[in-house]
């Protein structure tokens, strides 16, 4: 199991280095081929975009043997990185989208893939600190890779970091297939819309799962609807140069990284649901200590923050893990990250418009509505007759 362990860790090392780089640089190549803002920020909404389509992309994760198809999607998009080696000029941009495109969809898979996978390599007891110390690993690349990246498009350019970047899920499939796996069960092929039903029903028909999936989609929703007011607290109230954001961004990280080293710990004492509204309380902490004005006390807000945001996420996989019949595990895993990361679709242009009410508005509003969901979902409701029998997925 400790094998396990360290294998799982290498590869969200891997794997996070891998994509921070190239979502950098993605966009930063696009706007030097075209000189166009607008056209450079759409590259991460093509990464994004695929996670609504997660409880469909979870369901091939059921169909079909995971650490196969897992491994084979990580060699596809190593080979899809390559294709951005044919990249000149503003008429081969359309590659960069395409390969941002692939990105999202490898993400989904590779995402709902790993998770569901975790359960049948580790103990139920050591997937909260495995969870929490990948969730460690991933923020500590999003605060070297960006770096490394910027660095290596500016000595040779982005044919350089495709290359490396290619490099990564080629590594990540050889540690995928040294895990190993006990045997899953599985289940006879569904419709497409069954996949869709049974997510839902198994993410929503049981509180272990439901409250710290919502609570994880409140605080992830929030932290998009507030980055617009925490850029505008920056300049325009605090009058600090743009680069004050790269600190709030490397203490937000150091805050991440340090609540993935615990989380495990309290996950095994308190549970997912008891971890997930702290976390959610810890992150409106933190928005609302940003509001005020004085500049170290935005760090320490980011800090804070920091630490609440990755302990929704993880409390909210591990539930997930835990309580889902090894059979369903994809579909219900990519329907959960479809609930937790799709509403920021729409949470990012609310906060940008909301941004001009000022800084501090969004962010209190964010915070209200984070402990409004962390009061509401903590105190389980009365349980109808008809709740008591255990949950059944018809047709599973």
């Amino acid at each position: 199991m400790r094998r396990n362990a360290g294998l799982f860790v290498a590869i969200s090392m891997l794997s996070g280095f891998g994509s921070s780089a190239m979502s950098l640089v993605s966009g930063v190549w696009i706007l030097d081929l075209t000189g166009s803002t607008g056209l450079a920020a759409l590259a991460g909404l093509c990464v994004y975009a695929p996670v609504l389509a997660g409880p469909w992309l979870g369901g091939l994760l059921d169909r079909a043997s995971r650490r196969p198809l897992v491994i084979a999607v990580n060699l596809l998009l190593a080979a899809a990185l390559l294709t951005l080696l044919a990249v000149r000029g503003p008429g081969q941009t359309w590659v960069i989208f395409a390969v941002s495109g692939a990105y999202g969809v490898s993400y989904v898979l590779i995402d709902a893939g790993e998770t569901a996978l975790l359960p049948s390599a580790l103990s139920a007891s050591e997937l909260g600190d495995v969870n929490g110390w990948r969730s460690s690993a991933q923020e500590g690349m999003k605060l070297v890779a960006p770096l490394a990246g910027a660095g290596l498009y500016a000595w040779q350019g982005g044919h350089a970091v495709a290359v490396l970047s290619a490099a990564m899920p080629i590594l990540v499939a050889v540690l995928y297939r040294a895990v190993r796996l006990n045997r899953t069960p599985s289940e006879r092929p569904t419709s497409w819309d069954h996949d869709l039903r049974t997510g839902l029903a198994v993410l929503i028909g049981q509180r272990a799962t439901r409250v710290p999936v919502l609570l994880a989609a409140t605080s992830i929703a929030m932290s998009g609807f507030g980055t617009a007011a925490v850029y505008a607290i920056v300049v325009a109230e605090l009058r600090l140069p743009t680069t004050f954001l790269g600190v709030l961004a490397g203490a937000q990280g150091a805050g991440s990284i340090l609540g993935g080293l615990v989380v495990g710990r309290f996950l095994t004492r308190r549970g997912p649901v008891a971890v997930g509204v702290a976390g959610t309380v810890l992150f409106a902490v933190g928005c609302l200590v940003r509001c005020l004005p004085w500049w170290p006390a935005t760090v320490v807000g980011a800090v804070v923050a920091g630490i609440g945001l990755p302990w929704t996420l993880v409390a909210a996989v591990t539930a997930v893990q835990t309580h889902t019949p090894a059979a369903l595990l994809g579909r219900v895993a990519a329907t959960a990250n479809t609930a937790m990361f799709g509403p920021l679709v729409l949470a990012i242009p609310l906060g940008s418009a909301a941004v001009h009410l000022g800084g501090r508005p969004p962010l209190i509003a964010a915070a209200v509505l984070c402990l409004a969901a962390a009061v509401t979902l903590r105190v389980p409701k009365p349980r109808r007759p008809e709740e008591s029998a255990p949950l059944v997925i018809v047709g599973s």
